[in-house]
C-alpha cells in the first residue's frame, strides 16, 4: 500500500500548502477574482477572447479589478481619465522594461544583457522623427510606387483577384522593408534594380509571414510539438536574411538601422543576436502597419461615402502617383482622411499597456479613489474597450463613422468626454507616455500615401459585394492591430488614361 500512501500524502501538503499560501484581497485592493482553477485561474477563458472576458468582469466588479492569469496576478484599470496616473508614473514604482524582455526572449530567442531601453528610444526619436522622417517618407513613397504602379512595358488593363488583407500586409511590409533595410542592388542598375527588390522583399515576406501567423503561441508558449520544430526552421531563415553579413551588403539602409547596427556592436552584442534584434526591429517596425492599410480599406469598400469623401479630398489637393515627391505640408493637410483612420484604429487597435509593480504601491486615481497595488502583480490598460470601444463616449460606439473625429465645418475633432469631463487619451493606438510609438508619423505618413495610390491608381472592389468585413482573430488581443480572422477577395485593376 506504500505505493497508494505516499502520493496521497504528497496531494494533501500541496492542497495545504495551496490552502495556506492562497491570495486573500486585503484591505484597500481591487476586487479580487481568482477563479476556480487553482493557479491557472481564468487564463482559458481570458486566452479564448480577452474582450469578451474583461467586459463580463467590468460588469461584475467594475473599472478596477486583479484577476489570477496563469499564476500572475493582473490588475486592469478601465478609467479612461486616469491612463495618465499609470503612463506617467515613475519606472521604480511601475516598469515596462521586464515584460518587454520576457516577451523578446520567448518570442525571439533575443537576449540583451546590457539592454537600455531609454537609450534605444533616443536613438529611434533621432533617425525616426524631424529631418530623417522626411527622407524615410520619400523612400517609402517610392517603394511603394515601384510596387504597385506597372511600368510603361508593363500596364495593363485586365482585373487582378486576390485576398485583400494578403495584398495590404505583403505590400506595406515589402515597401517598408526596402525603406529601413535598403535595396538589394546599387539604384543605377535601374529595372534590374528593382526587379532583384521584389523579388528579395518578396521571400522575406513569406517567410515573415509565417512567422507572424504563429506569434501568438510563441508569446503564450502554446506550440504544439510541430509548430515548435516549424518556428525553430522559420526563425533560422529569418536569422540568416537578416545578418550581419546580409545586412551589410544592402545599399541605401536607413540612417535608423546603420546605428542601430553600430550600437548593438558597441555594447558587444554576437552577431547571432545582432541578426535576431535584426528580426524583432522587422516585426516591430511592419507587424501592424499592414492590418491597418487592410482594415482602411475594407471600411472604405463597405462604405461608399466614406470613400467619396477622401476621394474628394484627394482631388482638392491634386495627388497623383506621378508626383515624385510628398511633403510633410500635403501629407497634414488631409483631416477627412484623418478622421477615417482614427476610426479605423479606434475600432481596431487593441495591443495591451503593461507595467510590472516593481513595489508595492498606492495607485491614486483621478476621482479620489485610491488602490493598493502588490510588489510582483502586473498592471494592464486595454485601450479597446476603454476608451475606445466605451458607449458613454462614442454614440453607436461598434459603428464606423468616418467622419466621426470630423467637427461640422470640417475641421479636425480632439473634444470627446466622460461623465461630463474631457478625455486627455479618447484613443491609444499608438500607445502613450514614456512608451509612445516613436514611428508613428512615418507609419501615418507610410498609411496615407498607400491608401492614396490605391484610390488614384486603381479601380477595386470586393470580388462579392455582399462580403461582410471579417471578424476579429480574438487570439491577437494584446498585440496592436488586430488581424481578421478570414481573408476578403477583392479585385483591382490599373487606371488607364
Amino acid at each position: 500500500m506504500q505505493w497508494f500512501v505516499l502520493p496521497t500524502v504528497a496531494a494533501i501538503l500541496l492542497i495545504v500548502l495551496y490552502l495556506i499560501r492562497r491570495r486573500r484581497r486585503l484591505p484597500n485592493e481591487p476586487p479580487l477574482d481568482k477563479g476556480l482553477i487553482p493557479w491557472l485561474g481564468h487564463a482559458l477563458e481570458f486566452g479564448r477572447d480577452c474582450a469578451k472576458f474583461l467586459l463580463k468582469m467590468k460588469a461584475k466588479h467594475g473599472d478596477i479589478f486583479t484577476v489570477q492569469v496563469a499564476g500572475r496576478f493582473v490588475t486592469f484599470l478601465f478609467d479612461p481619465h486616469s491612463i495618465n496616473t499609470v503612463v506617467s508614473e515613475s519606472s521604480a514604482k511601475l516598469d515596462f522594461r521586464k515584460y518587454s524582455l520576457a516577451l523578446m526572449d520567448r518570442i525571439f530567442n533575443l537576449q540583451l544583457p546590457n539592454y537600455d531601453h531609454t537609450e534605444e528610444r533616443a536613438m529611434m526619436k533621432m533617425h525616426l522623427q524631424g529631418r530623417d522622417l522626411t527622407s524615410l517618407t520619400q523612400a517609402m513613397f517610392s517603394n511603394l510606387k515601384s510596387l504597385l504602379v506597372p511600368d510603361e512595358n508593363g500596364t495593363t488593363n485586365s482585373w487582378k483577384q486576390e485576398g485583400l488583407f494578403n495584398f495590404c500586409y505583403g505590400t506595406m511590409f515589402r515597401a517598408g522593408y526596402l525603406t529601413l533595410y535598403g535595396n538589394a542592388a546599387v539604384p543605377d542598375q535601374g529595372r534590374t534594380s528593382k526587379v532583384k527588390d521584389k523579388i528579395n522583399s518578396s521571400e522575406t515576406y513569406k517567410v515573415y509571414k509565417r512567422l507572424d501567423q504563429l506569434l501568438m503561441k510563441l508569446a503564450r508558449s502554446s506550440l504544439s510539438t510541430d509548430e515548435k520544430k516549424e518556428a525553430a526552421l522559420v526563425k533560422e531563415n529569418l536569422w540568416q536574411m537578416m545578418s550581419v553579413e546580409n545586412l551589410s551588403s544592402r545599399v541605401n539602409r536607413s540612417s535608423w538601422i546603420q546605428t542601430y547596427c553600430d550600437h548593438l556592436q558597441q555594447i558587444g552584442v554576437d552577431k547571432d543576436m545582432q541578426a535576431r534584434a535584426m528580426v524583432l526591429q522587422l516585426w516591430a517596425t511592419q507587424g501592424n502597419i499592414g492590418p491597418a492599410a487592410f482594415w482602411l480599406l475594407i471600411f472604405l469598400l463597405k462604405h461608399p461615402e466614406a470613400r467619396h469623401a477622401v476621394q474628394e479630398e484627394l482631388k482638392g489637393i491634386c495627388f497623383n502617383q506621378k508626383m515624385a515627391s510628398v511633403s510633410q505640408d500635403f501629407l497634414n493637410s488631409t483631416p477627412v482622411f484623418d478622421s477615417v483612420m482614427n476610426e479605423t484604429l479606434r475600432l481596431t487597435a487593441a495591443p495591451f499597456i503593461t507595467r510590472e509593480v516593481l513595489q508595492n504601491m498606492t495607485l491614486r486615481l483621478t476621482d479620489g479613489r485610491s488602490y493598493h497595488l502588490r510588489k510582483g502583480d502586473r498592471l494592464c490598460l486595454f485601450p479597446y474597450l476603454s476608451p475606445q470601444m466605451d458607449p458613454e463616449i462614442y454614440e453607436e460606439h461598434e459603428k464606423f463613422k468616418y467622419d466621426r473625429f470630423l467637427h461640422k465645418d470640417g475641421t479636425r475633432k480632439t473634444n470627446f468626454f466622460k461623465c461630463g469631463r474631457q478625455l486627455k487619451h479618447y484613443t491609444l493606438p499608438w500607445g502613450a507616455g514614456t512608451n509612445v510609438c516613436i514611428g508613428q508619423a512615418l507609419a501615418i505618413n507610410s498609411l496615407k500615401m498607400f491608401v492614396f495610390l490605391m484610390l488614384s491608381c486603381f479601380d477595386f472592389e470586393l470580388s462579392d459585394s455582399k462580403t461582410p468585413v471579417p471578424a476579429f482573430d480574438t487570439s491577437r488581443y494584446g498585440f496592436g492591430l488586430v488581424q481578421p480572422i478570414n481573408d476578403a477577395t477583392f479585385r483591382y485593376k490599373f487606371k488607364t488614361e
